[in-house]
């Protein structure tokens, strides 16, 4: 099968059961990092190392850009966060090894990652704020507001998933149409381009993710304030 961006190429099949290259691919990336963090984890020292040292770093970085976002709330949304982080940067960054493409240039791939954010918004709001309470937003000022708040819920879901598969998607069509053209006269500087987009791209879909989880649980919080008001 062509690999056209869209589809995936079919590695094995039967009947209706498929195996893309993009299930491999991300499972592969989910069990080098589920290796790496054991491995990370068994050699944890008092005095760090240079690995211990930036893994310590970074986690220290994204607890700060969180508790910026959603102050109070940082350790309880740090796991999701970081994870997802991590995931996107390693497999976004995993396009640049020959023979390999980033999963989620698939709009499978970014489709999955996106309903993640999806159910943990309403996950970690609940969780915060209770059913009742977390769904009553939805409902404030007017019950009128629900169609709209719902259409709003799937329309940033849907744009979150086609905007990080598209990035991913052009980023790669664009590298290897510079290297049909080019040859490898540019190897370095298209490799610097590809591991900044990598980057930015998985920053930014963090962001939106971490403000989206934000939303759900400070909305809780203005719909517990009008409700004091009106008593």
């Amino acid at each position: 099968m062509t690999d056209t961006g869209m589809t995936a190429p079919v590695f094995w099949q039967y009947g209706p059961l498929t195996l893309t290259d993009t299930v491999v691919t991300t499972w592969g990336v989910m069990l080098f990092l589920v290796f790496a963090g054991y491995i990370l984890g068994r050699r944890l020292k008092d005095e760090p190392g240079p690995a211990q040292t930036s893994v310590e770093g970074t986690v220290i970085a994204i607890e700060e850009a969180i508790e910026g976002v959603l102050p109070g709330q940082a350790r309880r949304v740090l796991p999701f966060i970081m994870a997802l982080w991590v995931f996107l940067v390693t497999a976004n960054l995993v396009g640049i090894i020959p023979g390999l493409h980033s999963p989620t240039r698939d709009l499978s791939c970014t489709s999955a990652l996106a309903l993640l954010v999806f159910l943990a918004t309403h996950w970690f709001g609940i969780r915060i704020a209770g059913p009742k309470n977390y769904l009553r937003h939805y409902l404030t000022p007017s019950p009128v507001m629900l169609p709209f708040e719902i259409i709003s819920e799937i329309s940033r879901t849907v744009a979150l998933a086609v905007r990080l598969f598209g990035n991913i998607m052009s980023m790669e069509m664009i590298a290897l149409l510079l290297l049909m053209i080019a040859g490898f006269l540019v190897p370095v500087p298209l490799l610097l381009l590809h591991v900044v987009e990598a980057l930015l791209q998985a920053y930014i879909f963090g962001m939106l993710a971490l403000i989206y989880i934000a939303g759900g649980i400070q909305s809780q919080q203005i719909t517990q304030q009008h409700k004091e008001r009106e008593k």
